[in-house]
């Protein structure tokens, strides 16, 4: 399987900052990273209305798209899973 190329939102990065321990940060970077080879993991989740996807990382949800036309993750939101289906 190729390898998908990762992109972050700068509303996204900004999250992942303010994510107040390290060591939370740390594991939702790996999971992030594992999307690239594998965008569609066990236990991720397609979003209904949406071409969104949805993965769990502990408390916290990774929203984001995949376009596999150009083998491309787009990383839309990370938030504690009480605020993450908000609107944007």
């Amino acid at each position: 399987m190729a390898r998908y190329r990762l992109r972050i939102k700068k509303s996204a990065r900004k999250e992942l900052e303010s994510i107040a321990t390290k060591a939370d940060r740390r594991r939702i970077i790996r999971r992030i990273e594992s999307l690239a080879d594998n965008p569609r993991p066990p236990g991720a989740m397609k979003l209904s209305g949406l071409e969104r996807y949805r993965i769990r990382q502990g408390r916290y949800r990774i929203l984001y798209t995949i376009e596999d036309a150009v083998l491309v993750v787009h990383i839309v939101k990370i938030a504690d899973r009480k605020d993450v289906y908000r609107s944007e």
